[in-house]
């Protein structure tokens, strides 16, 4: 087994539960009205059970005291967070661009947040939850900076920036991240055997993730016990460009399918 497979904590479903949804990757922002109005409304139309928000739901999150910012973007967001959890579970994982979301963040929202990764046992299925982005072996540049970034001193430095520094260092930071989206450069994939090893350690026969925006299902090989294994990669979403991609993963024990918005 790879030494390198990380904790997972285990999420069990409630026994009502029957039939949950995944998102990730909406990168929302206020430059884009048209993607944060669709998420509002399917927040607030969504029939499941449950919702999974896995990663970079926003395009950068700067610190929790944003939402104590008056009428700033953070603080509409929790609100629409906190009144679509009124009605049903909401869970939080972070990702690349929202990894500083802590738990102000969660408190202000109603939301539980998740370990990267979790597995969710719902009845007899197991399934392997994670942002993704831990997956992307080849990208070695990020994977240096996410260690880094990931770590407490590195994070209790930035945050210990103002406000107003830290948000300059985001709008930077969607600045470099566009240019590299014009200029055409891939994303990295994620690494076929590790995700094979999480889901044996996991004992899971599925991998939900997002992070590639490369949304599709992936047959892996089989586990040991030879049990079917598939990788499913959630859609990013993006509506007020000339492309429009967004959809919802929609779960149930037996069978999965994608929602298109």
């Amino acid at each position: 087994m790879n030494s390198t497979v990380p904790a997972m904590p285990e999420l069990i479903a409630p026994a009502h539960w029957h039939t949950v949804e995944f998102i990730s990757d909406l990168h929302l922002d206020p430059s884009e009205p048209a993607t944060v109005q669709a998420w509002r409304d399917y927040l607030a139309s969504s029939t499941a059970d449950a919702i999974f928000l896995l990663g970079d739901i926003f395009e950068v999150w700067v610190g929790d005291d944003a939402l104590l910012e008056p009428g700033s973007f953070e603080a509409k967001c929790a609100a629409t967070l906190r009144a679509a959890s009124a009605k049903r579970s909401l869970f939080f994982m972070v990702g690349n661009r929202d990894f500083l979301a802590g738990d102000a963040f969660l408190h202000a929202t109603g939301m539980t947040g998740l370990a990267d990764p979790t597995v969710l046992v719902w009845g007899q299925r197991r399934i392997v939850l994670s942002h993704g982005d831990a997956l992307c072996l080849d990208d070695v540049e990020y994977q240096q900076f996410r260690t880094l970034s990931r770590s407490a001193a590195w994070q209790q430095q930035l945050l210990s920036q103002p406000l107003a520094v830290r948000r300059a260092i985001g709008k930077s930071a969607r600045s470099e991240s566009e240019q590299r989206k014009q200029s055409g450069a891939p994303y990295a994939d994620a690494d076929s055997a590790m995700a094979s090893d999480w889901l044996e350690q996991a004992q899971a026969q599925w991998l939900i993730h997002g992070h590639t925006h490369r949304p599709g299902d992936h047959a892996l090989p089989p586990g040991a016990a030879g049990q079917a294994r598939t990788r499913i990669v959630l859609s990013d979403w993006h509506i007020d460009g000339h492309s429009h991609r967004a959809e919802v993963l929609r779960v149930t024990p037996q069978s999965w399918q994608r929602v298109p918005l």
